[in-house]
């Protein structure tokens, strides 16, 4: 017969298992398979620093993911990112790759909030994070529930064509910035990725962006990482204030 702690240890790796087989299976092309336990990854790679605010930094190219998985923190701890850009999203079978928010240098993301599943990170540029493994009380800011707050409000709006200039709007705000006569956005998203997050399919999004680009108001080639998008498609958009 086995003992307690036995089955809740092999409960623990069945639990896990599901998860990154889901993953592999949700449609996200960019995913590192395996599916990698991040904080596993950081104490791997590096000697465990001595004190907590310290802790070693754990690097992904663009593209990678990783799985943020709570069980393997149960007292919860906090991802900072460092460098880079980072979408966050969920595992579950049945959302098939949601996305949740987009992290940038100085964000935190909170373990103790996640599902049981837990949640993915994919680097959208070359990546740098690290965690702190205690939790302190006067994190009042959440960017994860703000970044779904406002998914949420650009999928109620009435048009795909309003709710792909509100997205490009929201991240060229939170995550971009002015170049010149052009706003640029350091990565790309597929257009399956886009109409995911517009509540479209991938063959609607790739019409409205292929207006855009006749429109002369998006510019982004597979040579280059990056978008460019006219001021002015911004300025009008949904949302915006």
């Amino acid at each position: 017969m086995q003992h307690r702690p036995q089955r809740k240890a092999q409960t623990t790796r069945n639990n896990r298992a599901a998860t990154e087989n889901r993953l592999q299976k949700a449609r996200h092309p960019t995913t590192l398979r395996p599916v990698l336990n991040c904080f596993a990854v950081a104490l791997a790679l590096v000697p465990r620093p001595s004190t907590a605010e310290s802790m070693a930094s754990v690097r992904l190219a663009a593209g990678q993911t990783v799985l943020i998985d709570p069980v393997s923190r149960a007292g919860g701890c906090s991802l900072e990112i460092l460098e880079g850009i980072a979408r966050v999203f969920c595992p579950c079978e049945d959302t098939q790759g949601m996305t949740l928010a987009f992290l940038q240098p100085g964000d935190l993301l909170r373990t103790d909030r996640l599902c049981s599943d837990g949640v993915c990170v994919e680097a959208l540029t070359p990546l740098a994070f690290h965690s702190h493994p205690e939790l302190s009380g006067d994190e009042q800011f959440d960017v994860v529930n703000e970044w779904v707050l406002q998914l949420l409000r650009l999928r109620h709006l009435g048009s795909a064509e309003q709710r792909l200039q509100a997205l490009f709007a929201l991240l060229v705000t939170r995550l971009g910035r002015r170049c010149g006569d052009w706003c640029d956005l350091p990565f790309r998203l597929t257009h399956e990725r886009i109409g995911e997050l517009i509540g479209t399919t991938r063959v609607t999004t790739t019409r409205l962006m292929s207006r855009l680009r006749a429109s002369q108001l998006l510019v982004s080639t597979s040579a280059e990482p990056t978008v460019r998008l006219a001021p002015e498609l911004l300025a009008n958009a949904p949302l915006a204030a």
